[in-house]
């Protein structure tokens, strides 16, 4: 359904459990962050009414993700740590084509945020299936299914905005970048991407 071109090593669920604090803390912060993208694309494009209808539920969602993190690092005795670089959604804003309209525009961004929404699904289903902890693996696959409908739903918009044919074409080469970025970065347990 995704369509990602490189699958996540299973080995970085064990690399995730060893490091729970640290991957819990940066799970936190992905959902902040996704909460303040989205809060964006309603800032920079007030015209488009029918897309902030869609994605004003979303703001809310991610930021009850944010939140019940934070009471899984509380409820385990851990600290939220200090955010770190995220250097997988930095090389994705490198991929964002300038110029062009701001429907051009707006369609990179929400791109770059359904494959963020796709990656993060297939980590999330990366560990529901590979953690031993019961109780994560639970947690995580409601994750799994919610950042699903996400990465869908960003596609959708996007095709409302250029012809389908565009669109598509346009995601295979974020596909095959993605793929490209995720080799060259290293496998680390405490972080999501």
């Amino acid at each position: 359904m995704l369509g990602l071109k490189l699958p996540t090593d299973p080995r970085w669920a064990n690399l995730a459990e060893f490091s729970l604090e640290e991957i819990l803390t940066d799970h936190a912060y992905c959902e902040q962050k996704a909460a303040s993208t989205i809060i964006s694309l309603i800032q920079m494009y007030p015209e488009h009414m029918d897309m902030i209808k869609e994605l004003a539920p979303i703001v809310t969602e991610e930021w009850g993700h944010f939140r019940m993190v934070l009471q899984e690092l509380s409820k385990r005795g851990l600290k939220l740590g200090r955010q770190r670089k995220d250097e997988y959604v930095a090389g994705l804003f490198k991929f964002i084509r300038k110029g062009g309209d701001r429907n051009d525009q707006l369609v990179e961004r929400l791109l770059m945020c359904a494959m963020i929404e796709a990656r993060s699904c297939e980590r999330f289903r990366t560990l529901s299936e590979g953690l031993d902890d019961e109780y994560l693996k639970e947690f995580y696959y409601k994750f799994m299914v919610s950042e699903a409908g996400h990465y869908r739903l960003f596609i959708d918009l996007a095709k409302s905005f250029l012809p389908e044919e565009i669109v598509n074409e346009r995601w295979q080469e974020w596909l095959d970048y993605e793929k490209e970025l995720l080799d060259s970065l290293e496998l680390r347990g405490d972080r999501m991407h």
